[in-house]
């Protein structure tokens, strides 16, 4: 049940709602704030795993947000070549005050503001994904090409080659 959700959570629930998804925000007992932990705790791979990475644009100071797959690093020169500027990890605080979320809780969608996004591509070749819902121990199934409909963002090759 939606009220069930913390506030955040339900954050997530009815901007899903608001687009006609039919994704349902479930808050779990065990935490999902890495990959790992989310996989383990909804039985699917860590590449399954929607891993949602805010960067800090170097001139502009823009949110910049990356959606990875789990298993993936990402390339934060391949990054900074989509962006046309170079991007740095930004810190807990600067995730909360441009999402509206804590780190390990960041969803695709449901910011404060509207975030410069890039999907990585890898996430394409999973039938279904899941991605933070709010808090760190919140999460959604979806279909990968929904990133981009919830998300405003493009699907692109960011992952860092070993």
């Amino acid at each position: 049940m939606v009220n069930d959700l913390s506030s955040s959570a339900r954050r997530v629930q009815s901007a899903l709602d608001r687009l006609g998804l039919p994704c349902q925000v479930v808050e779990l007992a065990a935490s999902t704030r890495s990959a790992q932990e989310a996989a383990d705790a909804v039985g699917t791979t860590v590449g399954q795993i929607v891993k949602s990475l805010v960067f800090r644009a170097g001139r502009s100071g823009q949110a910049v947000l990356v959606l990875a797959s789990g298993s993936n690093r990402v390339d934060e020169k391949l990054l900074a070549s989509l962006l046309g500027e170079p991007v740095a990890k930004a810190d807990a605080d600067f995730v909360r005050e441009q999402t509206g979320f804590a780190i390990g809780g960041v969803p695709p969608l449901g910011h404060v503001q509207s975030l410069t996004t890039f999907i990585d591509q890898d996430l394409l070749q999973y039938n279904e994904v899941w991605a933070a819902g709010g808090t760190p121990q919140a999460v959604f199934c979806l279909n990968p090409p929904d990133l981009e409909r919830m998300s405003g963002g493009i699907f692109a090759v960011i992952k860092k080659l070993a």
